[in-house]
């Protein structure tokens, strides 16, 4: 018996392994053993600004003219 795999064969078992890969990445990101991981994460795009110094306010070096 020869099997001959159709178009619509390939496309659904496509679609399967996509459904199943999602499925584990949505079981990946929610899980609660990686929250403290993931919230580390979402500041790291802010880590390589300065930490404002409230005791030292000073104003600028340099002042526009401009009103």
């Amino acid at each position: 018996m020869v099997f001959e795999m159709s178009t619509g064969m390939i496309r659904g078992l496509g679609t399967v392994v996509v459904f199943v890969a999602f499925v584990g990445l949505a079981l990946w990101v929610f899980n609660s053993k990686r929250s403290s991981e993931f919230a580390e994460a979402c500041l790291l795009p802010f880590a390589d600004e300065p930490q404002p110094d409230d005791a030292d306010t000073k104003e600028p070096a340099t002042r526009s003219t401009r009103p």
